[in-house]
């Protein structure tokens, strides 16, 4: 299988090309390699599907942003998979196609009155840092079309239907403009190419009605904020027959002031004392699992790093973590006691480090004196 081509370089656009311009691009590729104008046309079809795919991840802010920084797997990781065939494309970008094609004669006409893809949901789930590690459970509730119940998705309440007068059940009107025929989806029957004479009340004659609909989803270990999961057939239900669309659940992680998230590692800070650094200690630590009593070794140096490897934030899709990096602080006191900055300049003195002198007071002569 050929490698796939750079997304940008498919649509022929710079890497920060506005969203107008990737669509102005992918809109003339579309009409350059439209099946209805390559008819046998592999080549062409695969071109399509090429730019259709392009376009899929350059247009939404999210897939773009982790194609960017992870290439070709990088969508992935917000559920898009590719395109298997032009017919899910049409049920994707079906409106593009009809601003693109409607009004050219016999272009697309067709594909307007059969089964179309539901429309995709997207939510936003917010999650504690901890629930981000460990993963977690969570139901949600999402407002839904689903098929009304009085008439099985009919739209009719004594399920019957009767042929568009207007189209004559086909679904389609052909208005002649000179030598151009243009054909168009029927605008009474919207393509169905038949009508209701009885509306369902309950729907309204629509098929549809408007339920809350709650979904149990796991959320898996590892994931970070503003990343994508997308759950099959949850979103919006069909239209004619078609496929439901997808649910796509925007991860939001509340932030932890112990730890900073470098992808899968993890960064925290411990905070010990100037004799604790000379000497070693040991201190506890925050860690994904709890605090630990966390040995520091005897001549600690600010800005040193502890390494625990393996002990970081699991990987999504893979085996094993990242790594846990302990940050050593030194707290140096900006204060001593005439007793403390004694015993310290005893210790300067011993190291042979020179230091600032004392600087006597008024009460140090008083002192003096005194004892004299």
């Amino acid at each position: 299988m050929p490698a796939k081509r750079d997304y940008y370089e498919v649509l022929g656009v710079e890497k920060g090309a506005a969203q107008s311009e990737i669509k102005r691009a992918y809109r003339k590729m579309a009409m350059q390699y439209h099946p209805d104008r390559n008819p046998d046309n592999p080549e062409a079809e695969e071109r399509f599907k090429e730019a259709a795919e392009a376009f899929e991840v350059l247009s939404d802010d999210d897939k773009r942003q982790l194609y960017d920084q992870y290439g070709h797997e990088g969508p992935s990781r917000a559920g898009f998979s590719g395109f298997q065939g032009t017919d899910e494309i049409f049920s994707r970008f079906g409106d593009l196609f009809g601003d693109l094609f409607g009004n050219l004669g016999g272009f697309g006409g067709g594909r307007r009155g059969g089964p179309q893809r539901g429309a995709d949901i997207k939510v936003q789930v917010s999650i504690s840092f901890a629930e981000a590690v460990s993963g977690v459970e969570r139901e949600i509730t999402v407002p839904r079309r689903e098929s009304c119940e009085d008439c099985n998705g009919s739209g009719s309440a004594d399920g019957e239907s009767a042929t568009c007068p207007q189209c004559n059940g086909q679904g389609q009107v052909i208005h002649r403009q000179g030598f151009f025929v243009v054909q168009t989806t029927c605008p009474r029957c919207r393509g169905d190419g038949k009508m209701i004479t009885d509306p369902c009340g309950s729907c309204s004659g629509t098929g549809i009605v408007q339920r809350d609909a709650t979904f149990s989803i796991n959320i898996p270990a590892g994931v970070d904020n503003g990343q994508t999961l997308r759950i099959s057939g949850r979103g919006q239900p069909g239209v004619k027959g078609g496929p439901a669309g997808n649910l796509y659940v925007i991860i939001a992680v509340e932030a932890d002031e112990r730890f900073v998230r470098d992808e899968f590692d993890v960064h925290s800070k411990v905070t010990i004392g100037v004799t604790q650094a000379l000497l070693g200690c040991t201190v506890q630590a925050p860690t994904l699992d709890g605090d630990i009593d966390l040995e520091i070794d005897p001549g600690a140096q600010p800005g040193d790093v502890i390494l625990r490897r393996g002990k970081g934030i699991p990987v999504i899709g893979g085996r094993g973590h990242g790594d846990h990096h302990v940050h050593v602080e030194v707290e140096i006191p900006t204060k001593l006691s005439a007793e403390q900055e004694e015993l310290v300049r005893e210790l300067a003195e011993s190291l042979g480090e020179s230091v600032r002198p004392h600087k006597r007071g008024l009460f140090d002569a008083f002192r003096k004196r005194k004892r004299s």
